[in-house]
């Protein structure tokens, strides 16, 4: 069971605040300390467009080496990736959306001009020795065009994986999604021949159902969530996208259910503390709050 840990991008990505580098190196050491063996620290996107992650070159030549975790950053085109590997990390993220309106409205692109921009992209990540994961957002349903077609999903997975992603992340980006609907677009991608273990699950929690859909993504045979420390995040680029799933939460339930995260959940607190710190308000982990509740008495 792995957890994929996205909140020092994709949470901090969504924060007005710009945050100090050095702090986010803290907070990123505190994760990697818990035991987080995935941690997605940055996106190598242009200032004008994320403030909050201007400083991605700086940050990952500070970020020291833990023996156990990856480090990994976001790239949104051939620049990006350009300017990562001047930096010692050694896995990037690319990502796309199945909605063509929520496409257009986060890299100024349709669908299959962003499919063959990132073709090229991840070929030239694959010859510099990186491995490559991808992100397809909007699967579970779109605040512009409604319903997402699975076949579209099937088809964009496919494609991704075919262009050497090692992994898809499928995203319900504004929290539409339910269980039966998880277990139908699962069931779709499986018997499309996409194995499991290629697929993970990056659910928001705009309903309070991403815990229930990963449930349901659990009992289906996968095996990789994506997740954010105190259920910071939130797409700046979709309506109605609130926080990721909580990092704690997730462990939380799992550890309950007897399955084996190697994440030490008193220092994941520690970690949840010191981003609510940084931010500057109360996140919205339930198991979060409550431990802290029961800390301070």
């Amino acid at each position: 069971m792995r957890i994929y840990e996205v909140g020092p991008r994709d949470g901090l990505q969504n924060e007005a605040a710009l945050l100090p580098t050095d702090k986010k190196v803290e907070l990123i050491l505190a994760l990697a300390d818990a035991g987080l063996e995935k941690v997605e620290v940055t996106s190598f996107v242009s200032p004008r467009w994320i403030p909050p992650l201007a400083d991605a070159p700086e940050l990952c030549a500070r970020l020291p080496k833990r023996e156990h975790t990856t480090y990994s950053a976001l790239v949104p085109n051939q620049k990006g990736l350009e300017n990562l590997l001047k930096t010692d990390l050694r896995e990037c993220a690319i990502f796309i959306s199945a909605s063509e309106t929520h496409n257009r409205k986060n890299i100024n692109r349709g669908i299959d001009e962003a499919a063959e921009l990132f073709e090229s992209v991840v070929a030239a990540a694959l010859e510099a020795g990186l491995r490559v994961r991808a992100y397809l957002s909007m699967v579970w349903g779109c605040p512009w065009e409604g319903d997402v077609p699975v076949d579209r999903v099937v088809e964009l997975t496919r494609r991704l994986l075919g262009m050497g992603c090692y992994e898809v992340s499928l995203g319900d980006t504004v929290g539409y999604g339910t269980p039966a609907q998880t277990l139908h677009i699962l069931r779709h991608l499986f018997e499309a021949g996409i194995e499991p273990g290629r697929l993970a699950m990056h659910m928001h929690d705009t309903r309070g159902a991403a815990m229930a859909n990963c449930l349901a993504g659990l009992e289906a045979g996968i095996t990789t969530f994506d997740a954010a420390v105190g259920g910071l995040g939130g797409c700046p680029y979709a309506r109605g996208a609130s926080g990721n799933l909580a990092t704690e939460d997730l462990v939380y339930l799992l550890h309950g259910m007897g399955v084996a995260t190697g994440i030490d959940l008193e220092k994941l607190i520690d970690a949840a503390e010191l981003a609510q710190a940084l931010v500057g308000r109360p996140l919205p982990g339930r198991y979060f709050q409550a431990r802290l509740a029961e800390r301070r008495g």
